[in-house]
């Protein structure tokens, strides 16, 4: 016996369509917009006053912009600013704008006078405004030593000067200037190196010869060789100085970074052109003074035994930061300067030395230890 077709299934009614979204009235987002920067120029003034007010409370009116200077206080605004922050802006947009709001309360009564290695429109003055902001005055100078002699002899506030490459390694001048200096690491910044081609002409086709540090053609190779073969690569002492010789030079052409196309008016032809994405430079921040935890902090020390040939040396430095469960991130040695085939250990761990697990390594760590200094406890960079 056949079996009863199933009867069809009823349709469903068809819902009706969605109506358009309706175009917001744009007369009336413009005049938000306007409403919402009242609001934002208002707070900003806000936070300028109470600035002041922070600043008369700790020294009087007569204090210097220096002695209100706080990193560990400034790390922990833009740590709080980059959690709070759910979009739309990326957070690097986030902690710019905030570092520059931090920046101008505290250039009211006059600027932070800032020292790097330059000249102008390097990474260094690059890393002075990402930590610092742009309400400071920032002195360029023509060597590593100067920008150490101008912080401890007060001429300028803070010092700015880079430490080691992701791929290119220590800079050990830097290092070797803390074995006589008085001067504190007070600060850190890690700076992603983008490199960008940049010339005062409309086309690569125009470009004669590349002129650059020697580094940085280093770290641009596979793409000059694929996109500017036969071209002449001249190497320079700077990028900056590359890129004052595109600006000046017909058919001269630059690698630099964003601020040297700023500084010297050039146009970027090409952009993020290094072939590693990871090339990252690690520049110090110096002062003349250690300053708070900020709960996210980096210990630096400078330490020797008596004899580093003995069997053991190293273990005994080391062993209690293991022991106390402080982490390690780097240790570099270095000639002593004292006598021949002795050495100095910079270590780099994470921590603040007034933690007290910290302290307690430490101590232990001293008494093992022929030459014993913290250079610094800051402010691990903030990204």
């Amino acid at each position: 016996m056949r079996k009863p077709r199933p009867k069809p299934a009823a349709r469903k009614a068809a819902s009706p369509a969605a109506p358009p979204p309706q175009r917001p009235d744009l007369e009336e987002v413009r005049a938000r917009i306007d409403a919402v920067d009242v609001e934002i120029q208002r707070l900003i003034s806000e936070r300028a006053r109470l600035a002041q007010l922070v600043g008369i409370s700790k020294s009087g009116a007569t204090g210097r912009t220096v002695d209100f200077y706080r990193p560990e206080r400034e790390a922990q605004v833009l740590r709080a600013a980059r959690a709070r922050n759910q979009g739309p802006l990326r957070d690097e947009e986030v902690l710019r704008l905030f570092r520059e709001i931090m920046s101008a309360c505290l250039a009211q009564q006059e600027p932070l006078k800032v020292a790097f290695l330059g000249p102008e429109g390097t990474f260094t003055q690059t890393a002075v405004l990402t930590h610092f902001g742009h309400s400071v005055r920032a002195l360029p100078l023509a060597s590593i030593d100067e920008v150490f002699h101008e912080v401890e002899a007060a001429n300028a506030d803070f010092g700015v000067v880079p430490i080691e490459n992701s791929t290119e390694g220590t800079i050990n001048h830097t290092l070797d200037r803390f074995l006589t200096s008085p001067l504190k690491i007070c600060g850190e910044v890690e700076l992603r190196i983008r490199h960008h081609l940049m010339g005062a002409m409309s086309e690569m086709a125009r470009i004669e010869r590349v002129c650059s540090h020697p580094q940085s053609l280093a770290q641009c190779r596979v793409w000059l060789e694929e996109h500017l073969p036969g071209v002449e690569q001249v190497p320079v002492a700077s990028n900056a100085e590359g890129a004052r010789r595109a600006r000046d030079e017909k058919g001269s052409a630059a690698i630099a970074g964003e601020t040297a196309a700023e500084v010297y008016g050039l146009g970027i032809l090409a952009a993020e052109i290094e072939d590693r994405t990871d090339n990252t430079t690690r520049f110090l921040v110096l002062g003349r003074k250690l300053f708070e935890p900020s709960g996210a902090d980096r210990t630096t020390l400078l330490v020797s035994v008596g004899h580093t040939d003995a069997p053991g040396a190293l273990y005994r430095l080391l062993e209690p930061l293991a022991r106390h469960k402080v982490s390690l991130t780097r240790i570099e040695s270095r000639p002593s300067h004292r006598r021949k085939w002795d050495y100095v250990f910079f270590i780099d761990f994470e921590g603040h030395a007034a933690e007290r697990h910290v302290k307690k390594a430490l101590a232990a760590l001293k008494k093992r230890s022929s030459l014993f200094r913290v250079l610094g406890s800051y402010p691990r960079a903030v990204q």
